[in-house]
């Protein structure tokens, strides 16, 4: 892990964060020197992430949440942050989503349809919203989503992962407009395949999408987590409403 970005002094919420790419944004933004929140489900998992945190020298406190219920999650969460920054947040990373396996559209349920919106829309809009006014009425803030090169192509199979994640990036878009203004900045990070434990349980099927990008290899979850603190950071002063893709030249081949 390795970075040039100084964000001493600043404090940071991370989404879903307990394990695999939150686990590895969060340990990156407190490298930087950022005081970091890790959030999920499970507070043995998260006082783990907060242990590593600290021990390498960086500050992190753990919330628990179960976005599964985000209105709830979102008011916790935001209630909680705020409390142990002493203000809010000057980052937002909006990373927590359902991961959906490869299923044909006649075979989605009502309700996978309506738990992985709940999740990976609703739950990012709603702690937006508990949010951003407060960080466009100070004046600054930086919020960075997760996206995914889903939501750039059609592929068979991936119809609900990837309209959950176009509504991601169109999400950045409209916030970009709505609270750059007031100095806040808003973008996204869309990743391709990424080299984590979740990944492995896709076995065999990632290898057709894998043979289609240039770098020949998933990217890790330090480039990734690079990319978010990028976007998170002062060199990326002047970047709205951008969706910045980390997937081994993918999308643009």
């Amino acid at each position: 892990m390795t970075t040039s970005t100084d964000l001493t002094g600043r404090t940071a919420v991370v989404t879903g964060s307990t394990s695999g790419l939150g686990a590895g944004i969060a340990a990156t933004m407190a490298a930087a020197g950022t005081h970091v929140v890790i959030t999920g489900r499970t507070r043995s998992r998260g006082d783990e992430v907060v242990a590593r945190v600290r021990s390498a020298g960086g500050r992190a406190d753990f919330i628990r949440a179960d976005f599964a219920d985000p209105a709830r999650a979102a008011a916790d969460v935001a209630s909680a942050a705020t409390e142990i920054f002493g203000g809010v947040p000057d980052i937002l990373v909006n990373n927590v989503a359902t991961l959906v396996f490869p299923t044909p559209t006649a075979d989605v349920t009502a309700d996978e349809i309506s738990d992985a919106f709940a999740v990976s829309v609703t739950a990012p809009f709603l702690l937006t919203g508990r949010l951003a006014p407060a960080m466009a009425q100070r004046g600054h803030g930086a919020i960075v989503n997760i996206g995914s090169i889903s939501a750039l192509f059609g592929a068979s199979g991936s119809a609900l992962y990837g309209a959950t994640k176009a509504s991601v990036h169109q999400l950045t878009k409209s916030w970009a407009d709505e609270y750059g203004p007031s100095g806040v900045r808003v973008n996204a990070v869309a990743p391709g395949p990424i080299a984590t434990e979740r990944m492995v349980e896709f076995g065999d099927a990632v290898n057709p999408v894998l043979a289609r990008v240039p770098s020949n290899r998933m990217s890790t979850i330090d480039e990734v987590a690079d990319a978010v603190l990028f976007l998170a950071g002062p060199h990326a002063s002047n970047i709205h409403g951008a969706i910045l893709s980390v997937d081994g030249g993918f999308a643009a081949v």
